[in-house]
């Protein structure tokens, strides 16, 4: 078992509640229940020697591996070849069909041999709340065991016997060709373990594949609701299913990423806790979503922010947070695990997010892109009430919207009057413009109006540099900065503009790697950390999204595809590309796989329309709503 396996290196499988991280060696090596916010039950990742595992696997040494996705599903197939024979282990956590919130949550594995005879070894070693807590372990039979520690239970139960190793479990099972066997570990609530209650069932093999063939059934027959029909449907249904396993189905509400504390740098303290919802990245996956036909995700969410919104009204202060806890809870404290060695050296691992306190006014333009884009799709118009809460949350922003803040990058060395942030601003109040038009509701335009166009003066005025010729991060200065990226989606600058295709130039100059892009450059405006960071995967995407908006169709394919080539074995993407083409960062990143979604299809509508201009009737026109 390697100590810590690269990033990349993991396949995800999630109840849609939470999620686990299984490496091609057959090791859960992240697990949190019973939400993703939840304190881990293994966490070997970011420390192998006290995060704890569970291993199911072959362990002899002259094995070769093998992992996949069973095709459109959150099911993963790791093969192992050797000598002796060919097995498989299939893992996956069981749907958690209803909203409500479960206190159980299960991981389900099952090993077979496909040729020859294979040894398959366990090993369960939790470590409860981030490895904090001591555990009891009781044998319930032969095939069975409890680990009970405090505020928590969890059931071990397999299909062969167990023996106890410490306060640890082990056992081993070899198979011929056609056998299989299975081992099924759940976590549920300390009070749903007490004596008396129902403890989970005993698995069989067959009770573990019905289950396991009943969840491939639903994952096939979510993806085929999909309207996409473009070029790159591997990519894009696996991005989409990650979503959904990123996001908290009793509250809509998607988290950034299944982990917390892996590194931006290996060995630097950039290890940030990503299982939170930021209303940022959110309300991006409306739309995302909203393309690929999945609106009763998208209306869940638009729902979750109405709620959020509706907390704050009249309470004084900002309106929104950019971030919340998946069930929408304000507060979030930052803590270092110090105990935890951290992944590779990268420490201090942190639990919780401090950047829940900043201000990022982009927020507000990423909500109202997402609620104009999206409404008249959920068929979710908004009623009287919630309107009079969206005017008086314009009337705020009017006089609010001039001031320094953090920008979207979270940076913590201070803040200042970035350019970005006063672009969503712009998009904020002209979506709300567009509703209130297109709905005939009352409000304030000409106060709307008038500040709308008060910010595109003072951004052209004050955000471009003349030496760049260009849209630079922050006023007063020349740094670039590829949030920028997303100006012409929103509709604040024409995509084919002379002054956008300079920006666009610059940024390719100052901030683009043989295609891969950074989010900008922490030497040329420090953000008040140490290290340095991979090419932004999000910024990536999103230049393709630029480059085939602007036209430059040939580029925008090419740094696509050659995107792609970067993704891990089963189609993942963690936050970021490392120097030497690793990935980087808490994994997998929801930010971007929803950006691919958007490169996917703008670029897909702009190659459907140049075929269509070269040779009319071959191909249905479909323009972009922001064109």
């Amino acid at each position: 078992m390697e100590r810590y396996p690269p990033i990349a290196d993991h396949g995800l499988i999630g109840d849609l509640q939470t999620a686990a991280l299984v490496t091609s060696e057959g090791v859960i090596n992240w697990f949190a229940a019973p939400r993703f916010d939840s304190p881990s039950v293994f966490a070997s990742l970011l420390d192998h020697d006290g995060g704890g595992h569970f291993l199911f696997a072959p362990t002899t040494p002259d094995v070769t591996r093998r992992q996949i996705y069973y095709p459109d599903s959150a099911v993963v197939v790791t093969r192992f070849l050797s000598p002796d024979g060919v097995g498989e282990v299939l893992d996956h956590m069981p749907l958690i069909r209803s909203r409500t919130p479960s206190d159980r949550h299960t991981v389900a594995r099952l090993v077979r041999t496909v040729r020859g005879t294979v040894r398959f070894d366990l090993e369960c070693r939790p470590r409860f709340d981030y490895g904090r807590a001591g555990h009891d372990l009781d044998a319930t039979g032969p095939t069975a065991v409890v680990f009970r520690a405090p505020g928590t239970t969890a059931h071990l139960q397999a299909t062969f016997p167990l023996e106890r190793d410490g306060r640890d479990v082990r056992g081993s099972v070899t198979l011929g060709a056609g056998e299989s066997a299975a081992a099924v570990f759940t976590v549920c609530a300390a009070d749903a373990g007490e004596a008396g209650a129902a403890a989970p069932r005993q698995p069989t093999v067959d009770t573990v594949t019905e289950e396991m063939w009943s969840d491939v059934d639903f994952w096939q027959r979510w993806v085929r609701t999909s309207r996409y029909r473009g070029r790159w449907p591997d990519m894009v249904n696996r991005s989409a299913i990650t979503l959904k396993l990123l996001t908290y189905a009793p509250s809509g509400a998607p988290v950034a990423a299944a982990t917390m504390g892996l590194p931006e740098q290996v060995g630097g303290e950039r290890n940030w806790d990503y299982r939170y919802t930021w209303v940022r990245d959110g309300s991006l996956s409306v739309r995302a979503l909203l393309d690929l036909g999945f609106v009763e995700e998208a209306g869940q969410f638009v729902h979750w922010l109405g709620e959020r919104l509706r907390d704050r009204d009249g309470s004084g202060g900002e309106p929104l947070q950019i971030m919340y806890r998946v069930d929408g809870d304000p507060y979030l404290t930052e803590e270092i695990l110090d105990h935890f060695e951290g992944y590779r050296g990268s420490r201090p691992v942190r639990a919780g997010n401090a950047a829940a306190d900043q201000l990022q006014l982009d927020i507000y333009g990423e909500v109202f892109y997402a609620m104009s884009e999206g409404i008249d799709e959920i068929g979710q118009q908004v009623g009287y009430h919630g309107w009079k809460g969206l005017s008086r949350l314009m009337d705020w922003l009017t006089d609010h919207w001039d001031r320094p803040d953090e920008g979207i990058w979270e940076t913590r060395g201070g803040r200042k009057d970035f350019t970005y942030s006063r672009v969503m601003c712009w998009a904020a109040l002209d979506n709300c413009l567009k509703m209130a038009e297109r709905f005939r509701r009352p409000a304030d335009t000409e106060r709307w109006t008038r500040a709308r166009d008060m910010i595109l003066e003072d951004v052209m005025e004050r955000g471009w540099s003349q030496k760049e010729q260009a849209l630079v991060q922050h006023y007063g200065g020349d740094v670039l900065d590829a949030s920028l990226l997303l100006a012409p989606r929103v509709g604040f600058i024409a995509p084919r503009s002379p002054g956008w295709l300079s920006t666009l130039d610059a940024i390719d100059q100052r901030l683009v790697s043989d295609s891969l892009v950074y989010r900008y450059d922490p030497a040329a405006s420090p953000d008040g950390l140490r290290g340095s960071e991979g090419t932004f995967s999000l910024c990536t995407f999103l230049y393709v999204d630029a480059l085939a908006r602007a036209g430059r169709l040939p580029q925008a394919r090419y740094t696509f595809e050659k995107m792609h080539t970067y993704a891990n074995h089963v189609g993942l993407f963690a936050e970021e590309i490392g120097p030497s083409g690793e990935q980087l960062g808490n994994f997998p990143q929801a930010f971007t796989h929803l950006s691919l979604i958007m490169a996917a299809t703008t670029l897909d509508e702009a190659l459907d329309r140049l075929a269509t201009d070269r040779w009319p009737g071959t191909v249905p026109p479909r323009v972009p709503k922001t064109w």
